[in-house]
């Protein structure tokens, strides 16, 4: 302890003699270490952190695998009633499971009337979940019995902001839907499953519910049994999905079943772009610690004397290692305390960016586990940057470093040292740079994308009635008519339409049936997309329609059946007729035969990023009926549309007023252009191209300032070298170009080796871009060009301060 206590001050003492050096070299790591903490604690605090339930690692989500000629390329689909009962009784690895459906409610009477996303459970959801309320209780056996029903559990989130986090919450009544339910608990602060609800009520089914097979509208938790394997699950889900499909084949043929992991489902989407993430942020430590490597070498070959005298005196060369390893770490711990401030706000900036859609942003938190890791990086990046020093100190020659001048060691060794060095950086400046690239160009790629609508000028919102409002469809049909009408008078609107569903929001899927052709069990039946219009949605979104008619005020619910329907779901069905006139069923509405009218563009709804359109079914909003079934009326929110010649933004409270004119009780949400829409689709890909051309930049800044401090240092060295030969007559010219050919070099060579790297490392983007590939030539000559550019800048300055030698002065120092 003695002798490290006296390696501590000795080593604050050199650094304090160099002032500047310990400043750059706190910068440089700071900025590192920090980036590399903020990074850390995302990373742990969503991937690494146990999930917030008793024993996590034995919960799984259960889902549906659809059969793959209706449903290509998709391996999860939601689950039927009747099969997910048939599961819970006939399976042999769950130790207790629970189904939920996603639901809306209006909360009132509580001020402005709020739709709050909301799921729909078995009782028993909390308990297979292992996790006790913060206050009052959870749902039980018996709440989903009609009688008992009328319960609710609060998430911390609602019960902060609308309930001012009142103890006594417990035992009040809240307005749903204009229906008065119990408070019996709020869920603690860590609480999110599913993510984004905001409060739970129970999940009741009428008796015709529970036998229905084909609609699929709910997804299903399980814990496993002690010792029982996913792997073992899945089998045993499997044969029943089998048993399933034979014994009911018109509704299962095809269906699988799939068991996931829930750490896998709440985070899967998420954990390649953060260990992208991380991985690029280690490659900035990586050249923080080559740079600061470099820093210390060029200082503590100076002290190459006094070294060389402590060991003449007797110090060992594990004695030197020590001390020059002190200096190192010193330095490092005090960059990472600095680091955690850049930290802090890093983690600040990603959770204020990412909140809405970023999985368990509750539990990034800058913790002991964080500040743990901050510590040991510290340390292990100050033995790095420490470690190239100390063994070029330890390894030198007293006898050399003690002649006159000292100048022995001025050639190869140390350049070569300082060299590798700036290939490292180069190289892995390269790599971060062609990341970025790549990033950039795909949110380029999908900025210009074509969306098959025109988003300027469009505003939307959400308009949510129910039952409360509207006790027929008719009724509600005739309020949303008179919205339109409303709307539409309205100065600067140019067009309005409504539907269930935005574009690149996705939506249902539904089987149909083609009129004149063999009749397949509704297993076999292929699907699209369906979407809900009015006459003027087409218009509103400028998608253009290409055959046949739009819909009109004519299409009513006693006028004939009609659909309009997508260029490539006309290309999929009719690719050799002309689908106007041809008639269709749609297998969950089978009431009716409908007749196509028209054909319109391909929308892109499921994302910018989606490379096959979905072949898609419009069909007039007069025209839906959901009657009585299962002996309740279901209402649904419609998405309005408005084109405007003017700001969308600021025609947004005429449409509201224009709307609660009508009915002044109806919440309107989601109200923003339809820009923000296209903008917030993209977000994962801007933030992660933000963040690799942040850590690039610095990555180039850092390579520049290694360049230039190796240059910087030879030639100090080079001082009585350039001295001679500009008396022999060597020219400006001659000593720039000596100057600059030494700096290229390491840049070429890291070049190279950066390049190949990028090649080697680029299948792991691969998920990660959209319209370019991984071994793009152009991104990789870009970004080559521009860490040369870079190499070359940073070499003239050097190589300027090379021509100011005075010949006569290294003269009469000879």
């Amino acid at each position: 302890m003695s002798s490290f206590i006296t390696d501590l001050r000795h080593s604050f003492r050199v650094l304090g003699k160099s002032p500047g050096f310990a400043a750059a070299a706190l910068v440089v790591l700071a900025l590192g270490i920090g980036a590399n903490t903020a990074i850390f604690s995302i990373v742990y605090g969503v991937l690494l952190r146990p999930l917030p339930f008793e024993d996590p690692d034995r919960l799984v989500q259960l889902w549906h695998v659809p059969p793959q000629k209706s449903f290509p390329g998709r391996t999860r689909f939601a689950l039927s009633a009747a099969n997910y009962l048939d599961w819970e009784q006939q399976n042999e690895v769950f130790e207790s499971s629970a189904i939920y459906a996603f639901t809306r409610y209006r909360l009132s009477g509580n001020g402005e009337p709020q739709v709050l996303r909301a799921v729909r459970v078995e009782p028993t959801f909390f308990s297979v979940l292992g996790v006790k309320p913060l206050i009052g209780r959870a749902t039980a056996a018996g709440d989903d019995e009609p009688d008992r029903a009328n319960v609710v559990v609060l998430s911390h989130g609602l019960w902060n902001t609308q309930f001012g986090a009142d103890a006594g919450i417990v035992g009040r009544n809240i307005t749903l839907d204009g229906q008065q339910r119990t408070v019996i608990g709020v869920m603690p602060p860590t609480f999110a499953q599913p993510q984004g609800i905001m409060l739970w009520t129970p999940l009741v089914w009428a008796p015709a519910e529970r036998e229905v097979r084909g609609e699929h509208h709910y997804v299903a938790i399980a814990r496993l049994k002690r010792g029982i394997t996913v792997r073992q699950a899945q089998s045993n889900l499997e044969t029943i999905a089998a048993r399933l499909a034979a014994a009911y084949p018109a509704d299962n043929a095809g269906w699988g079943a799939l068991v996931v992991p829930l750490r896998e489902q709440t985070v899967g989407e998420v954990r390649k772009p953060l260990l992208v993430l991380l991985g690029a942020v280690g490659f900035v430590l990586l050249i923080a610690c080559a740079n600061v490597a470099n820093l210390m070498l060029a200082k503590t070959l100076d002290r190459r004397k006094e070294i060389a005298i402590r060991i003449a005196l007797g110090a060992g060369r594990r004695r030197i290692v020590r001390q020059v390893l002190s200096e190192a770490v010193l330095l490092s711990v005090a960059g990472g305390a600095l680091g955690l401030i850049v930290a802090h706000y890093g983690t600040t900036l990603v959770i204020d960016y990412l909140g809405s859609s970023l999985p368990r942003i509750r539990e990034i938190t800058l913790d002991g586990g964080v500040l743990a890791f901050t510590f040991a990086l510290s340390v292990v990046t100050g033995a790095v940057a420490g470690g190239a020093p100390a063994w070029k100190l330890s390894n030198a020659e007293p006898n050399d470093a003690l002649k006159q001048g000292g100048r022995s060691d001025s050639g190869s060794a140390a350049a070569r040292t300082h060299n590798a060095l700036v290939v490292v950086e180069v190289a892995l400046s390269l790599v971060l740079l062609a990341g970025a690239g790549l990033m950039v160009r795909t949110l380029w790629n999908l900025r210009n994308t074509n969306p098959g609508f025109e988003p300027n000028h469009v505003l939307t919102m959400s308009i949510g009635v129910s039952d409360v409002d509207y006790t027929t469809p008719a009724q509600e049909i005739t309020f949303f008519d008179q919205v339109l009408q409303r709307v539409r008078a309205l100065p600067g609107v140019e067009a309005a339409g409504l539907t269930d569903d935005l574009p690149l929001e996705g939506g249902s899927n539904q089987p149909i049936a083609i009129q004149g052709r063999p009749e397949l069990a509704m297993a076999d039946q292929p699907e699209v997309s369906v979407r809900m219009v009015t006459p003027g949605f087409f218009t509103a979104l400028r998608i253009p329609l290409l055959r046949g008619r739009d819909f009109t005020m004519a299409d009513n619910a006693d006028a004939p059946k009609a659909v309009v329907i997508s260029e490539s779901m006309a290309k999929q069905f009719w690719p050799d007729e002309d689908p106007i006139g041809k008639r269709l069923k749609m297998t969950f509405f089978p009431d009716y035969v409908r007749e196509v009218v028209g054909i319109v563009g391909d929308v892109k709804d499921r994302g910018l990023d989606s490379h096959d359109p979905n072949p898609t079914l419009y069909w007039p909003v007069a025209q839906f009926y959901l009657p009585a079934r299962f002996g309740q009326f279901r209402s649904f929110a419609l998405e309005l549309a408005v084109r405007t010649t003017i700001d969308p933004t600021a025609a947004a409270s005429s449409v509201q007023h224009a709307i609660h004119q009508i009915a002044p009780a109806i919440p309107l949400v989601r109200v923003r252009p339809l820009e923000d829409l296209v903008a917030e689709s993209i977000s994962p890909q801007r933030f992660n191209m933000y963040l690799l051309a942040a850590f690039a930049g610095l990555a180039l800044l850092l390579a520049a300032v290694g360049i230039y401090s190796v240059l910087a240092y030879v030639v100090r060295q080079r001082v009585r070298e350039i001295g001679i030969r500009m008396a022999l007559g060597a020219n400006m010219a001659d000593i720039v170009h000596t100057i600059v050919v030494e700096g290229m070099r390491p840049t070429l060579l890291g070049i190279g080796i950066g390049v190949t790297t990028a090649l080697l490392l680029g299948r792991v983007l691969a998920s990660l871009v959209y319209g370019v590939g991984v071994t793009d030539v152009p991104t990789l000559l870009t970004v080559s060009l521009v860490l040369a550019a870079v190499g070359f800048a940073a070499s003239v300055m050097p190589a300027y301060r090379a021509t100011l030698v005075d010949p006569l002065q290294t003269l009469r120092d000879e």
